[in-house]
């Protein structure tokens, strides 16, 4: 079972709980900005669980992130608890990958059907998490508090287009196929565990901001995004740096001797901190 309350006090929410859109629009919100995405355990060699036991230790009573399974599995976890109608799908990630490049199955995502229409949340792609529901019935452009998002119908596919400055990009392809328990275990698996999976050769930490912006950290960069798609980035130079960051930044505190593969950080030899 989960504990709502814990999960409540997690995200920061203490608004009333029904299930209705506002109720999904405000709780995603709140999770967004309060557990960051990341694939830390990857990177330190420990193991994914999926169990809801761990998700609701990991992401709730310790306060750490993780990706999509993870944090979309909690996210079902609490919209089923709640009285949500609400179904696991599987999708490919998309995003700054080109359309004759086939990416592997490894997306969770949720649709909640709310009065008989369909609504994507998906609070686990990393810098692109959205902190509003979108409908998946309808392929008009729709707001949400960051980018405006579209449902392409493409191809036999399903198209999730993020508009960043006057651009549309790919975020995920899907077709509504349902992702049940072995499957989601499978592609855990491949996303933490195989060689080729590209969590285990890049760190990658994300969480939304208030004010329609977003602050993301891919290995020693450190981004920080406006709601109109424009960053500004700077490099840390130390792993104490990457450390403080981490917490001060994302709220992911680590002992002070943890420390990440060097092949993925490729530290140089001694040198000050720009943080």
């Amino acid at each position: 079972m989960i504990d709502l309350d814990a999960y409540f006090r997690r995200i920061g929410y203490d608004g009333p709980a029904p299930p209705v859109l506002e109720t999904l629009d405000a709780i995603m919100e709140a999770h967004v900005r309060a557990v960051p995405f990341e694939n830390l355990d990857v990177l330190l060699g420990h193991g994914v669980s999926l169990a809801p036991d761990a998700l609701q230790d990991k992401l709730v009573a310790r306060r750490r992130g993780g990706y999509c399974f993870e944090q979309n599995g909690l996210l079902l976890l609490v919209l089923q608890a709640l009285g949500f109608t609400v179904a696991p799908l599987s999708a490919r990630v998309r995003y700054q990958r080109p359309r004759d490049f086939t990416p592997p199955r490894t997306h969770l995502f949720l649709r909640v059907t709310i009065a008989g229409v369909p609504w994507a949340a998906d609070v686990g792609v990393g810098s692109m998490s959205l902190t509003s529901p979108i409908r998946l019935d309808v392929e008009a452009e729709q707001a949400t508090r960051h980018e405006s998002r579209r449902i392409r119908w493409e191809d036999g596919r399903f198209f999730h287009q993020v508009r960043l400055g006057g651009d549309w990009h790919d975020v995920l392809e899907f077709t509504g196929e349902e992702m049940p328990p072995i499957d989601r275990e499978l592609a855990n698996w491949y996303t933490s565990a195989h060689p080729q999976s590209h969590f285990r050769h890049r760190l990658v930490v994300a969480r939304a901001l208030r004010d329609g912006g977003r602050i993301a950290l891919l290995n020693r960069e450190v981004s920080v995004r406006d709601r109109q798609g424009v960053a500004a980035t700077r490099e840390l130079a130390t792993p104490d740096a990457l450390l403080d960051v981490l917490a001060r930044d994302f709220g992911l505190r680590l002992p002070r001797d943890t420390r990440f593969p060097d092949d993925v950080l490729g530290w140089a030899s001694p040198a000050a901190s720009t943080d």
